[in-house]
């Protein structure tokens, strides 16, 4: 709480600017990074932190991985003595037991800033990068039994000591990526982004003095915690106990228990963790638990730590929201947002007139990997996919749109999709099979198809919802479920929803269909959307 009074004119013009140096960093990345994964689809997220980690400003980008980078600092924090800091350093972090919360495919850099010698901010982002090792192309193995099957783990380690990249650190970086040319792309990306806003921050603070530089920040967390009140204010107080099946014939339990203070979410009744890639770790818990939130209370309000001040979390360590070394997390997006959509589902079934019906709940996450048809390059193409959101109580849900979790982010082209990995798109449209009915109706999902050309192919990929449909809400009919099919040349047929490594030959036909949304009320004659 702020004590000595300041011009609160210059307070909110050193908060917005702190958040259009989070701007500037997201852009930076977007037209220098050298994957489509981020370029195109943007599946990064950046941000600033104070000097303690807690954070103050974003970019634009998934929101999911906008959460992960006040963990990531806090946790470097932990582990790196702050007195062995210097000026002009860049430490680097993808494991989830080290301050990477999500898997290793997201590399997280962050970099402390100095202004005279004190700490005084930090900037970081986060992208997923295309491979970093392990059993398969992609490095997402559906059957890895612990993390060192997953691929390359840098537990928090410097790389750049005082602005001079430590080679021996980028060497064997390299050295485990099948993909080193667009690794050291998307690394010098993200390093370009987090020099510019500490450049950026450096400048602000001589400009205004640390004094009201830290004022700004605290004040800035006040008013996001009042908007975060008023919401928790305006939401029906008590406990509410949930219940969910999953598609592995399992049912996860949890409750939230809102009064006038906090939210808490009580995941200790969670399953115990998994010896194959279906955990998240706790601070993965926490930001689907923050979306959750954030949606409920305040969703068009400014979010920075203090948004999240009247929120509570309660775990079980050696369960899938908090699993103990080694458990394997490549699938993590997965169980992360299998639980956002439960909560979600929760807080609908209390205030069904405030929420919109389920909607498709998976990122789809779908690796393709192989050699050019055309020039023999490596090429893997990592890729979420859009599905079909609820209706609402005023509205049919939203078409081929990307998960909660995922946010701002897009699909490939067809045309970087076709140049980059050879394909040949024979379908992009929408799913509209039956589903989703009701006074309004669920959106439908994607289906698009594209015939293989490249040789040495594999495809990896995870579907949830394949077997639950997504819910309705008020008496609205259930939407569809999500698969990813293959017409071999043979004229065989294969659907699937979790592999990794499954051989593609050219001619084979990849078709994704992803669900509908779940329809809003009790179904009556409707136009499709």
């Amino acid at each position: 709480m702020i004590t000595q009074p300041f011009d609160p004119f210059t307070l909110d013009v050193i908060q917005q600017a702190l958040t259009a140096i989070a701007e500037e960093m997201f852009v930076i990345i977007k037209r220098t990074a050298m994957s489509p994964i981020i370029y195109e689809v943007l599946d990064v997220g950046t941000g600033i932190t104070d000097a303690q980690g807690n954070m103050v400003s974003s970019g634009a980008g998934i929101p999911g991985f906008v959460g992960v980078l006040d963990k990531s600092v806090q946790r470097l924090l932990e582990l790196i003595p702050p007195d062995s800091m210097r000026d002009g350093d860049i430490y680097i972090t993808n494991d989830p037991y080290y301050g990477g919360v999500t898997h290793l495919n997201d590399a997280v850099l962050a970099m402390p800033v100095f202004v005279d010698g004190a700490l005084v901010a930090w900037t970081a982002n986060i992208g997923h990068w295309s491979d970093v090792g392990g059993s398969v192309p992609g490095s997402m193995a559906v059957d890895a039994r612990d993390i060192y099957a997953e691929g390359l783990r840098l537990p928090a380690v410097k790389l750049v000591d005082a602005g001079q990249p430590i080679e021996p650190v980028l060497a064997i970086m390299a050295a485990n990526s099948r993909l080193p040319d667009f690794l050291r792309g998307d690394m010098w990306a993200s390093i370009a982004a987090v020099r510019k806003g500490n450049e950026r921050i450096t400048r602000l603070v001589h400009t205004y003095g640390r004094d009201l530089f830290d004022a700004a920040i605290a004040d800035y967390f006040d008013y996001a915690e009042r908007q975060s009140r008023n919401g928790l204010a305006r939401l029906p107080k008590g406990r509410l106990a949930l219940h969910e099946p999953m598609d592995d014939g399992t049912v996860w339990h949890a409750a939230i228990e809102i009064d006038d203070a906090y939210f808490t979410v009580d995941l200790r009744d969670a399953p115990d963790q998994r010896a194959l890639p279906f955990n998240t770790s706790r601070d993965g818990a926490l930001v689907a638990v923050q979306l959750i939130f954030k949606m409920a209370t305040a969703p068009d309000t400014v979010c920075n730590a203090g948004s999240y001040r009247p929120l509570r979390l309660l775990t079980r360590p050696g369960s899938i929201f908090h699993p103990i070394e080694p458990a394997p997390h490549g699938y993590y997006s997965e169980i992360r947002i299998r639980l956002s959509d439960m909560l979600w589902h929760g807080l609908a079934q209390a205030s069904p007139e405030q929420f919109p019906a389920g909607h498709f709940g998976s990122v789809c996450g779908t690796v393709i990997a192989g050699r050019h048809p055309h020039t023999g390059r490596r090429f893997t193409m990592v890729e979420p996919e859009m599905g079909g959101w609820g209706a609402t109580a005023t509205r049919d849900g939203n078409s081929a749109m990307y998960s909660t979790n995922h946010g701002e982010t897009f699909n490939c082209p067809v045309e970087i999709a076709e140049a980059r990995y050879g394909f040949l798109f024979r379908r992009f449209g929408l799913n509209r099979e039956p589903g989703g009915e009701g006074r309004y109706r669920g959106g439908p999902g994607l289906l698009q198809g594209y015939e293989i050309t490249s040789t040495e192919t594999q495809l990896s990929a995870g579907y949830t919802r394949n077997k639950q449909p997504v819910w309705g809400l008020a008496g609205g009919a259930a939407g569809t479920t999500n698969r990813i099919e293959i017409d071999r040349l043979d004229g065989s047929h294969e659907t699937h929803a979790f592999v990794s490594g499954l051989p593609l030959a050219q001619g084979d036909v990849v078709r994704i269909v992803t669900a509908r949304g779940g329809g809003w009320g009790a179904p009556s004659t409707h136009g499709d959307p």
